[in-house]
């Protein structure tokens, strides 16, 4: 098994913890892996007229403080623009709040939550 086969499987791991954690403060999951040109929502979560899409990061030695050149403008974008997508393919949501949210997984476990890390605005 490859470097890169391992990194994907931390990172499925990852989204299982996240979702896990969001399911356990009531929200639903919409979707996980939604992907659209370059683009991919990790997950995608509801809850009380909100939907949130999270980008998770499972990272061992980097800190919260590495989240920001991580998930960078183009990233932001990628993320902005694929969640739209998501939105036009399930007309379900056109009327609920939207935001973007960050969950940094650690160690097997989830070491932080950012709710609106970030908006779609430019």
């Amino acid at each position: 098994m490859g470097a890169r086969a391992s990194s994907a499987a931390k990172g499925r791991a990852g989204e299982d913890l996240a979702a896990a954690f969001l399911e356990g403060e009531g929200w639903a999951i919409a979707a996980r892996n939604f992907r659209w040109r370059g683009g991919e929502i990790d997950i995608a979560a509801t809850r009380g007229g909100v939907i949130a899409f999270v980008e998770v990061k499972s990272w061992e030695f980097l800190g919260p403080e590495e989240l920001e050149r991580a998930i960078g403008p183009d990233k932001r974008r990628r993320i902005v623009e694929t969640s739209k997508i998501f939105l036009s393919r399930h007309r379900e949501y056109n009327d609920w709040s939207v935001r973007f949210d960050v969950i940094l997984v650690r160690g097997g476990a989830v070491v932080e939550r950012y709710p609106s890390a970030f908006t779609g605005e430019p």
